[in-house]
């Protein structure tokens, strides 16, 4: 088995640039839990948040999943000054910047980090702790289009 690169920690404490937040495109993609959490947060019903919130983003093999809306400026929907649903952010935003793929070795990290002030700065997360959060995100799947509408077909038929 090979030995990951972060076995003793990385470094990662945010700085509050809003670099993964905005300047250029992207999607935020929504899971059951990120879209629930929301709405809960909001207040919102999932009809209304998706509606006001959401957009429908191309995705592997031809799906379409829920993804946050962007500003003209390419920032999230939800930034301003700060991320306004921190305490409910989508799974993605929060296991940044351990995505699996950005520390799959110790150079695509290092190439991350140039856009990251960050990374290799401040506290030390634990192995177990990064590994927790590669998990978080790798299973964290997007919603497609077909989930949403019974997601909301059931809350219609609760109410």
């Amino acid at each position: 088995m090979k030995e990951e690169f972060y076995k003793d920690g990385l470094c990662f404490e945010c700085q509050r640039c809003s670099f993964c937040c905005g300047h250029s495109p992207g999607y935020v993609y929504l899971s059951q839990r990120d879209l629930l959490a929301l709405c809960k947060f909001f207040k919102m019903s999932v009809k209304e948040f998706v509606a006001v919130h959401c957009r429908w983003a191309d995705y592997y093999y031809g799906d379409k999943v829920l993804a946050l809306l962007e500003k003209n400026n390419y920032d999230c929907e939800l930034w301003n000054n700060g991320c306004t649903a921190y305490e409910a952010r989508p799974v993605q935003c929060s296991t940044y910047p351990f995505w699996s793929w950005m520390i799959k070795d110790r150079k695509t990290w290092d190439e991350c980090s140039k856009d990251c002030p960050g990374m290799n700065k401040g506290r030390l997360w634990t192995f177990e702790e990064i590994e927790r959060n590669k998990i978080s995100y790798e299973i964290n799947r997007p919603l497609k289009k077909e989930e949403v509408e019974k997601l909301i077909e059931k809350e219609e038929k609760s109410l």
